[in-house]
């Protein structure tokens, strides 16, 4: 509204903003479950955005929401999610021993924004 205050200020950051909220469902039914804040990444291991919600579909696969890079928002975009990563202790490569366990991030792919009935 040309009245808002703030609407300047709000049209800048629009612009300049480099991230965008997007609807991704996980590609396995049994994964763990992504939490606030959980790292997005591309197949190549960079970071490309965080987790904000997450909540199981009536089909059983893990539904939710993340703020990504915006090449990364177009429908059908497959990207990696490291969930519960505040939870899992710093390791280096040198730390890990032949047996050793250690999680992986599950795939998931972007879907429509808004949810068909």
């Amino acid at each position: 509204k040309p009245w808002f205050i703030g609407r300047t200020a709000y049209l800048a950051n629009e612009k300049s903003r480099s991230v965008e909220l997007v609807r991704f469902k996980f590609e396995d039914q049994h994964v763990r479950t992504a939490h606030l804040g959980d790292p997005v990444m591309d197949e190549k291991g960079k970071v490309i955005g965080k987790v904000t919600s997450c909540a199981i579909d009536k089909e059983g696969y893990w539904v939710g929401q993340a703020y990504v890079d915006k090449k990364y928002t177009v429908e059908g975009s497959v990207f990696n999610i490291y969930q519960n990563a505040s939870k899992v202790d710093a390791l280096t490569i040198k730390d890990l021993n032949q047996g050793d366990r250690i999680p992986l991030p599950d795939k998931a792919v972007v879907i429509s924004r808004f949810a068909r009935l």
